[in-house]
């Protein structure tokens, strides 16, 4: 299991507005906030596993060519609801809802966050 992933940003306010709305669907809660970072758990995960934050070393937050994270979603209906919620708050898209030939059942939507970090949601479930 991964321990958690970091992405970075210019602007933490405009990415807690778009991570809070694109990851509810995914039963993503915000469970951490200073001025210099946001995290988010699911519940009953005592972790918090993605953190989104202003770069360390102080330079400009940038996005990783070929870089990606990928979240699983419950339902073909949450993998829908987190790429809408992503564009009104702010995101880009990068691939609508649908099928992908990786597999039967591979559901999957992709969106760039404000910062231009590459997300998606992923259900491998049947219909």
């Amino acid at each position: 299991m991964i321990l958690y992933i970091t992405l970075g940003t210019s602007d933490l306010k405009r990415s807690r507005t778009f991570y809070d709305a694109a990851l509810s669907p995914l039963g993503y809660v915000l469970s951490g906030s200073d001025p210099d970072e946001i995290g988010y758990s699911v519940p009953g995960d005592s972790r918090t596993r993605i953190w989104v934050t202003h770069p360390y070393n102080k330079e400009p937050a940038s996005f990783g060519n070929g870089s990606m994270l990928a979240l699983e979603a419950p339902s073909r209906s949450a993998v829908d609801a987190f790429y809408a919620a992503g564009l009104s708050a702010g995101g880009s898209d990068e691939g609508l809802p649908g099928p992908r030939p990786y597999s039967a059942t591979f559901y999957a939507a992709y969106l760039r966050d404000p910062d231009g970090n590459k997300i998606s949601a992923v259900c491998e479930k049947p219909e």
